[in-house]
């Protein structure tokens, strides 16, 4: 059978629900490996990385939360990731006792930008695919690579194609 999909039309769609647990399920695993001062701050890779970073710092009591933007993606056209936003480096250092959080790694090529500011950072993302897994130390859900993630904050109520062919 020939797939004339578009590659996001096989989409794995998340709920806040889902959203909020799967990452406080990442904030109990980081729990679990936590350095023996704590984790000095978490920086959250924007914008995608804004809710989980949220909830993980409250779930860890880490008060010291600070962004990196990142933008690598036009619409649903991934392009070269380019910084447009740093965190207070002052703060951060070389990311020793920092994690840094996301909500995806798909390919990995922005956290690759983001580990060359931030080298000793543990780097988490909620979901995962196979290409960029390599570029996390921490993750909840693995997602193959051709799976499109329709976030929450993406969202909007609407009729859907079934998956295999019409009604």
């Amino acid at each position: 059978m020939v797939d004339n999909r578009l590659p996001h039309e096989k989409g794995f769609h998340v709920s806040w629900d889902q959203i909020h647990r799967d990452s406080r399920a990442l904030a109990w695993r980081l729990s679990d490996i936590t350095p023996p001062d704590g984790w000095r701050a978490v920086v959250a890779i924007t914008r995608g990385g804004l809710a989980p970073a949220m909830i993980i710092a409250r779930e860890l009591d880490v008060r010291t939360v600070d962004t990196i933007s990142v933008k690598s993606y036009n619409h649903q056209t991934q392009s070269e990731p380019v910084v447009i936003k740093s965190p207070d480096m002052s703060v951060i250092g070389d990311g020793e006792g920092v994690l840094v959080i996301d909500d995806l790694v798909d390919t990995g090529k922005t956290l690759e930008v983001v580990r060359r500011l931030m080298p000793k950072a543990h780097f988490a993302t909620v979901y995962a695919k196979p290409m960029g897994k390599p570029m996390v130390e921490s993750y909840v859900t693995e997602v193959s690579q051709d799976t499109w993630i329709f976030f929450p904050w993406d969202m909007a109520l609407q009729y859907v194609e079934p998956y295999r062919g019409k009604d």
